[in-house]
């Protein structure tokens, strides 16, 4: 039961099944609640209150070693499917051995600010890409543990859909 989660071993982008090679890195979004400030009555002071469901923007970053093709694709205004493959090293002390666990980040985006780069010789240019996540999920080990779908309320976060309630209340189900 002693899992020990070590490092990212390895990763691949995709876009629409077609590998994008020539990444550098990737930065994926923060899960940032919309909050709003509440005080009064029986507060001690403020709380900064989640909005159930609902997330300030959700920004994907793609650094890449070149200036290239899929950099200028991905600047092309409509929405991106964009699959993130990782093999993330597990330790299992209790058996000492490693273990590889898949990772997989599926975002609908579309593109914010591309960085075309600098020329430098005998360098890398450091472009890059900036998306607006519009869809986002996460499946570790082949299980979901979240999916944020903005334009369609739904927020499952571990298990648990925060938006159910208020898609009913809104007659959406």
């Amino acid at each position: 039961m002693n899992q020990v989660p070590e490092k990212l071993i390895n990763f691949r982008v995709y876009e629409d099944g077609t590998d994008l090679v020539g990444t550098a890195d990737i930065e994926l979004p923060e899960l940032e609640y919309m909050t709003d400030k509440i005080k009064g009555a029986g507060i001690a002071g403020e709380v900064d209150s989640p909005v159930l469901g609902h997330f300030g923007s959700m920004t994907v970053k793609i650094n890449w070693r070149t200036l290239s093709k899929p950099l200028i694709t991905l600047a092309t205004p409509k929405a991106h499917n964009l699959d993130f493959r990782g093999a993330i090293q597990i330790y299992d002390a209790g058996a000492g051995q490693y273990k590889v666990t898949p990772v997989k980040v599926t975002a609908k985006c579309t593109p914010k600010k591309t960085a075309l780069g600098k020329f430098d010789v005998g360098s890398s240019t450091d472009s890059s890409s900036e998306l607006e996540a519009l869809y986002l999920k996460v499946d570790i080990d082949g299980r979901t543990v979240a999916e944020i779908d903005k334009l369609n309320y739904i927020c499952i976060i571990d298990g648990v859909d925060y938006l159910k309630d208020i898609r009913t209340a809104l007659g959406i189900e």
